[in-house]
């Protein structure tokens, strides 16, 4: 029977130590030093992440994997609670690619660093320039937009969703990353509006250089907006084959969880696995852990550790998602099959901790398991990519090489 692979992003958890992290900034603050893991377990040690939880951050399964050790190869910290001796793969990821953002670390952890470097809107207010201005405005059939601006999405939706619904204008944002979201009342604005808005208005973007038009729709009214499950992605494609399209490309099912689908612009997807939230997420991965076919590869993003916590520097809820993951990894791991592999990473950093609420420039974790204890020490992102495709027996085009 042949094996199955199983890749499994954890968003924004980074583990310190890129060797270029002093060229990347949160609020003019250099991105040296910053460590999503260490920096999590220290609070949690100290007791200074008590908001739902209590003491120091534990993470069995991800520990005997190698998480800790891999912390300490990454970032010479070893991280308070995590001294397990490893048991599986494991070792730290560097990237290459110019930027801290989701497709470049995913796209680079599937074979394909970004050749380019991405626009981003620099300017805190008036972020955009007044023909892109026009042009959103005119693709919604309104006199204008509302936003323009730097703004976290939750707070921008309180701010201006009143206005939002009296006007009918789209809220229109951005951040530190290469994105313009478009946030818009999912019933008074109209979900497939939003939806169509962002498709129309995606090619222009693109063609800037700017890696993701994001529909952010709500619901609810003032004093109580929320934002809705419905978020779609209309990201750039990547320039290259990826891992997700070799596999395709021999014949073998893909499956893609979460965010996957968007990042990779469903290219080389057999089936999509979606969900209101990661304890979804986690319930398809869990169930393909049983069911998923002889040589497939399934590709799953938890993304709540990024989008819930890192960017609000909420360091109680980053450690109570990943000790929440640890224990749910406990019932995912016995699925697998003898010969099976599943690696487990990140994309890029988000340290609750640090300066912002921008990404950190960060190594990430690699560990696996289903191949036993294996110490692959420094690698590359793409190395991931390359790694899975010969675990699936694959031959990869791209940059990378196999640690397997």
């Amino acid at each position: 029977m042949k094996p199955r692979a199983f890749l499994i992003v954890m968003d924004s958890v980074g583990i310190g130590g890129a060797p270029d992290a002093g060229s990347f900034f949160n609020d003019g603050v250099p991105d040296t030093g910053a460590n999503t893991l260490a920096h999590i377990a220290a609070a949690c040690a100290a007791g200074r992440a008590e908001e739902g939880r209590s003491g120091p951050l534990t993470l069995p399964h991800l520990d005997a994997l190698g998480l800790g050790a891999a912390v300490e190869l990454a970032s010479g910290i070893r991280p308070a609670g995590l001294g397990a001796v490893p048991q599986g793969l494991w070792g730290a990821a560097s990237e290459i690619s110019r930027g801290k953002d989701t497709p470049s670390g995913h796209w680079e952890l599937a074979g394909v660093p970004v050749p380019w470097d991405w626009h981003y809107f620099s300017a805190t207010e008036n972020s955009f320039p007044p023909d892109l201005v026009a042009a959103v405005a005119r693709a919604a059939g309104t006199e204008g937009i509302l936003g323009n601006c730097h703004a976290p999405g939750t707070a921008i939706i309180e701010r201006l969703g009143a206005e939002h619904l009296r006007t009918g204008w789209p809220i229109c944002y951005t951040s530190a990353d290469s994105v313009f979201q478009i946030a818009a009342h999912e019933e008074a604005f109209g979900l497939d509006r939003l939806l169509d808005l962002c498709r129309a208005i995606a090619p222009r973007l693109h063609a800037m250089n700017v890696g993701r038009v994001i529909a952010r729709p709500f619901t609810g009214a003032p004093g109580g907006f929320t934002r809705t499950p419905n978020r779609r992605d209309f990201a750039i494609e990547p320039p290259a084959p990826t891992l997700l399209d070799w596999a395709e490309a021999a014949g073998r099912t893909t499956h893609a969880i979460g965010k996957i689908g968007d990042i990779f612009s469903h290219r080389g997807i057999t089936h999509l696995h979606k969900g209101k939230g990661d304890a979804d997420l986690m319930e398809h991965l869990v169930q393909l852990g049983n069911e998923a076919e002889p040589g497939s590869l399934t590709f799953a993003n938890f993304v709540e550790f990024d989008s819930l916590y890192g960017h609000r520097r909420d360091v109680s809820g980053y450690a109570r998602a990943l000790e929440w993951f640890d224990t749910a990894l406990g019932r995912f791991l016995p699925r697998l099959r003898r010969g099976d592999l599943a690696l487990l990473t990140a994309d890029h950093g988000n340290d609750p901790t640090w300066a912002g609420t921008d990404h950190t420039r960060e190594r990430v974790p690699v560990l696996g398991h289903g191949l036993g204890l294996r110490p692959v020490g420094q690698v590359a992102y793409a190395d991931v990519g390359a790694s899975v495709a010969a675990h699936l027996g694959l031959t990869p085009p791209g940059p990378g090489r196999s640690f397997l």
